[in-house]
């Protein structure tokens, strides 16, 4: 707060009592009264008048400045009122009852979001249990009757089922402290577990996989981890060249993480697309002319890897290929939630 709009705040004030002393002071000059007297009046009806104002803006100035210390140091601006001092001016306790007020129903509307949208996922965990066990059993079936027709629909099936998949770690993303299990585990068990899962696609599309012998442990969630580790090599089977396709996995232990590598010598990513390929929705040049693709795979396994403390990058030529790297940080106290 400055001294200069204080005070043209209150011009209105201070022109009324000028106004309202020029008209004494005429009165008093026409009286004959002399100007040393008309001036002392001035004095005395001013001077405790400014002293009171100044008075008033330094108590006033101290604690808005005070307020704006607090809310530039607060993470989240909205807890202000939770920690903000009362004020001992009118106006200033006037303002802090409606901030208490604001941000009191803020939080009564806030409340009632959060358990809508705990219903909602909640309603999206239990579907997706519940659409799994046909779809489960629609794959044992097909597993027992081989035919061209047949496997084309497990085919499809299975791309329902991944979606479906998709849908549950997209619903449980934002909620990730509630249902990760961090423990310490061999890289090579996930890894292992999601090649198994894609061996039909790896067969199939006559695509050679190179695998390093891993032996390292990590601490994070296996369960997200696979998630993670299907979405990125379902990604580099799909987008993978006509002839020769090979996927490479491989890890670089550092001094402070694991850096689990997943690279292919696919079509790759063109650079324009590169910078947007995390985000929501993004299907890129690859997504719309290839095969149908929803842009939320690597979108979730970003979010997950957030959530996680884990971190993930992605490197793409034209042409060349993509390698996808997940960073696994040395220590079981790094988690970012």
């Amino acid at each position: 707060m400055k001294l200069k709009d204080y005070f043209k705040e209150r011009f209105i004030y201070l022109l009324i009592n000028f106004i309202g002393f020029f008209i004494l002071a005429c009165m008093l000059l026409l009286l004959d009264i002399k100007g040393n007297v008309v001036f002392s009046i001035f004095i005395l009806w001013f001077f405790p008048l400014i002293s009171y104002m100044l008075i008033e803006f330094r108590k006033a100035n101290k604690h808005y400045n005070h307020m704006e210390e607090v809310l530039e140091s607060l993470d989240q601006k909205y807890l202000l009122a939770e920690i903000m001092e009362k004020p001992n001016h009118l106006e200033g306790k006037l303002f802090y009852e409606i901030v208490r007020i604001c941000n009191k129903s803020m939080h009564e509307h806030v409340n009632v979001y959060k358990d809508l949208q705990l219903e909602y996922r909640e309603y999206i965990e239990a579907w997706v249990h519940e659409i799994k066990t046909p779809i489960a059993s629609s794959l044992l079936i097909i597993e027992n009757n081989k035919s061209e027709p047949i496997d084309n629909i497990g085919q499809e099936i299975k791309k329902i089922d991944g979606f479906v998949e998709q849908a549950l770690y997209y619903a449980r993303s934002s909620q990730v402290s509630k249902d990760y299990l961090i423990k310490k585990f061999k890289l090579s068990v996930p890894i292992n577990h999601t090649i198994r899962r894609n061996a039909k696609d790896f067969i199939h599309r006559k695509i050679e996989l190179e695998l390093d012998e891993i032996n390292e442990e990590v601490y994070s969630d296996k369960k997200w981890v696979q998630f993670i580790l299907h979405q990125v090599i379902s990604n580099a089977i799909k987008y993978k060249k006509e002839k020769n396709s090979k996927i490479k996995i491989y890890t670089q232990k550092n001094k402070n993480n694991i850096i689990l590598t997943i690279e292919d010598n696919g079509i790759g990513i063109s650079e324009m697309d590169m910078n947007y390929v995390f985000e929501k929705g993004f299907t890129g040049e690859n997504g719309r002319k290839y095969t149908a693709s929803t842009g939320m795979g690597l979108y979730i396994c970003k979010k997950l890897c957030e959530k996680l403390g884990l971190g993930i990058n992605m490197t793409s030529r034209l042409g060349v290929g993509t390698k996808v790297n997940i960073t696994f940080p040395l220590s079981k106290f790094y988690i970012g939630i």
